[in-house]
């Protein structure tokens, strides 16, 4: 699928067709994320990084589920 970098304002900005925004899951004023690969871009709805993360946080809470249970009272 082709974009094309159009001037926007002061700022250029690629206009996403509405078949590319629906199949990645993309509303209007959402973020989207570009991720560099080896090979070239993905583009992606979500920052991967931060997945990451919750992955992470989510596997702490339930290592120390009692712990946080108690320091919560």
């Amino acid at each position: 699928m082709k974009v094309q970098i159009k001037k926007i304002g002061n700022s250029d900005g690629l206009i996403l067709p509405k078949e590319l925004m629906h199949r990645l899951g993309l509303k209007r004023g959402q973020q989207l994320h570009i991720v560099e690969l080896a090979g070239g871009f993905q583009l992606l709805p979500y920052d991967p990084d931060f997945e990451k993360t919750m992955n992470l946080a989510d596997e702490i809470m339930d290592e120390y589920r009692d712990t946080l249970a108690a320091l919560a009272k």
